[in-house]
Order: C-alpha cells, then sequence, then structure tokens
C-alpha cells in the first residue's frame, strides 16, 4: 500500500498542469480570418472566370465579368481588412498575411486582366 501511494505522488508530478504555465495570449483576429476567407473566394473566383472563358473560346460571357468586378471587390475589401488586422496587437499573424498575400494577388490579377482587355 505504501509503495502504491509512493508511486502515485511520485507520477503526479510529471502530469501537466495547466494552471501554471501560459503559454501564450494571442487569438486569431477576426479581421484576419475574414481577410483570408475573401482572398480565397477572390483567387478562386477569377480562376474560375478565366477557366470557363478559356472554355468558352476566349469570349468573356458578362457574368463572367461580373464575377471579376465583385472578386476585384472582395479583394479590395479583404485587403483593407487584412492591414486593418495587422495593426492588432497580441494576434497570431498568420491570417492576416495570408489574407493580404491573397487578395493582392487576386487584386493585380484583376488588374492585370482589365489592361489586357485594354489593348
Amino acid at each position: 500500500m505504501k509503495i502504491l501511494k509512493a508511486l502515485k505522488t511520485k507520477l503526479k508530478k510529471f502530469e501537466p498542469s495547466r494552471e501554471k504555465y501560459m503559454f501564450t495570449d494571442n487569438r486569431h483576429p477576426e479581421k484576419g480570418i475574414m481577410s483570408a476567407i475573401l482572398g480565397a473566394l477572390s483567387v478562386a473566383t477569377l480562376m474560375a472566370a478565366v477557366f470557363f472563358t478559356y472554355k468558352n473560346g476566349g469570349q468573356a460571357l458578362a457574368k463572367y465579368a461580373v464575377a471579376a468586378l465583385v472578386a476585384a471587390l472582395f479583394s479590395a475589401v479583404g485587403l483593407v481588412l487584412g492591414i486593418m488586422s495587422r495593426f492588432e496587437r497580441d494576434i497570431f499573424k498568420l491570417f492576416p498575411n495570408l489574407g493580404i498575400i491573397l487578395n493582392s494577388v487576386a487584386f493585380v490579377f484583376v488588374v492585370f486582366i482589365f489592361i489586357i482587355g485594354l489593348m
């Protein structure tokens, strides 16, 4: 009996105690998550519009142009949200950075398509 009790007390020393350690107060910002979601939607919408235009023989229908316009608006809003969330304190920077990158790629892609269309 004494041996079991001594063994249990020794094993308790090795159990993790969550009250003693606080690893971080950081959190994922909501604006950053929304920015990443809008960026992913923008990139996916633009890729789909280009793909369906290619399948249509290079003739862009009006619905593809509207989808690209909506993607451009989403990417502009997502870029603003990503930049705003990047300035928050005590956050994880994964989603704001991902949102800024995805929205920048989508916005540059829309500008590129627009310039190509003018030529």
